[in-house]
Parts: C-alpha cells; sequence; structure tokens
C-alpha cells in the first residue's frame, strides 16, 4: 500500500528541499543593507501623499462576514444535492438532516435582519 503512494511522497519531499535550499541560498547570499532610503515607502514612483493604512466600516466586514456564511451553505448544498438521491431509499434523514443545517443558517440570517445588517447607510 505504501508504493502507491512512494511516487508522490518522493516528489513532495523533493520540492521541499528544493523550496528550502532556495530560501536557505536567499537569506545568505543576500545583501544586509538598511538604510533610510532603503526603508522608505515607494509605490509607482511617486511618494506617498497619505498613510496606507486607513480604517474601514464595519459595515465591510459584515457583508464579508454574510458572503463567507453563504459559500458555506453552498459549500455544503452541493454535495447533499449530489448524493439525495442514491441515500433517499435509505429513509428521510439526509432530507431532515439538511433542514436542520438550513433552519440553523436561516436563524442567523433572520438574527443578522433583526440587527440591520441588510440595511446600507
Amino acid at each position: 500500500m505504501l508504493s502507491q503512494y512512494l511516487p508522490v511522497l518522493i516528489v513532495l519531499a523533493f520540492a521541499l528541499v528544493v523550496a528550502g535550499a532556495i530560501l536557505f541560498l536567499s537569506h545568505v547570499v543576500s545583501p544586509r543593507i538598511k538604510d533610510a532610503v532603503k526603508q522608505q515607502v515607494y509605490e509607482s514612483g511617486i511618494n506617498p501623499q497619505m498613510d496606507a493604512r486607513l480604517r474601514y466600516p464595519i459595515r465591510f466586514y459584515v457583508v464579508a462576514m454574510m458572503f463567507v456564511l453563504f459559500d458555506i451553505e453552498v459549500i455544503f448544498m452541493y454535495p447533499w444535492a449530489v448524493v439525495y438521491n442514491q441515500f433517499l431509499s435509505q429513509g428521510a434523514f439526509i432530507f431532515w438532516e439538511m433542514v436542520v443545517f438550513l433552519g440553523i443558517l436561516f436563524a442567523g440570517y433572520l438574527y443578522l435582519w433583526k440587527r440591520g445588517a441588510f440595511q446600507w447607510e
């Protein structure tokens, strides 16, 4: 059984050794000159006019979290829909399992709706 995975393990080990050797050589060979000019920010040949780290409103993070929730929902629903007909003959457990999952997600969406997460002001 190990002989089936041996070529993959050899390629993985070779890739790790090569990557480690390249990192080690770049650390050993690279010059270490630190002066004020090299520490300045350089962007497109123009000196920066303001700080690059601006504060984002919390609404962007809420929208990103809702998007992640939707992605997780789709990731779990697609394989369920693919195998649904195969397992339906064994009982309705697979159906009720997804109903409970969707119910929990729907409760989360209701909570977000009551908190005003879907209203952009």
